[in-house]
């Protein structure tokens, strides 16, 4: 359902996903570079957010200001400051349980770098991490577990500079691979659903 959602420049267009039953957990998750078409009904989102209500979390997802119906102008910059403001709103819907931090391709980067530092967020997982366009070192430095869900065909970050970041990460961590898919998951999103359910439902 759509839910109000206010960010620092504006409205921000945002959903809000409930398990059946009492979460055990609220997600938010982070939307693709809107500039390449992205946003919080990407195939690829739509399925981490199926995942995430099979294991009984409860999901937030949002378009950054100027995406959408989001209040504001776009900016990389700006996006951390939405997701931060995502992530207060959801744990002020649902205090008490832990957060968890996702995003996919851009939003990997927005999800572990504002909530990396947010003592709230209980897990990350970054979907296409693109650790080769932007500087993840706060990723590096998480308390919380890192997760990540890698292609295997990676055109805009190769497998093997996503497995030299994750040598970087503290423990806990995992990683998985798609074996043969691209960037945009094509015909294999529902894998990254699955990826996610393994990693976050155990």
């Amino acid at each position: 359902m759509h839910v109000p959602l206010q960010g620092p420049a504006g409205r921000l267009d945002a959903l809000l996903d409930e398990p059946g039953l009492d979460p055990a957990a609220v997600a938010v998750v982070a939307a693709p570079h809107p500039q390449y078409g992205g946003t919080m009904r990407s195939r690829v989102v739509f399925e981490m957010t199926q995942a995430l209500l099979r294991v009984g979390a409860a999901v937030l997802r949002f378009n950054y200001r100027g995406v959408g119906l989001s209040a504001g102008e776009f900016s990389e910059e700006g996006a951390l400051e939405d997701f931060r403001a995502a992530l207060d709103a959801a744990a002020a819907r649902f205090p008490g349980i832990p957060a968890w931090a996702l995003g996919y391709s851009l939003g990997s980067w927005v999800a572990l770098t504002a909530g990396a530092s947010d003592a709230r967020v209980a897990a990350l997982v970054g979907v296409a991490p693109v650790v080769g366009h932007y500087d993840f070192a706060a990723a590096t430095a998480a308390t919380a577990p890192v997760f990540l869900v890698a292609a295997g065909n990676d055109e805009m970050t190769p497998v093997k500079q996503v497995r030299q970041f994750y040598g970087r990460l503290g423990e806990p961590r995992e990683l998985v691979v798609i074996d043969g898919a691209d960037h945009a998951f094509t015909g294999m999103a529902i894998e990254v659903g699955d990826a996610v359910e393994q990693l976050l439902g155990e």
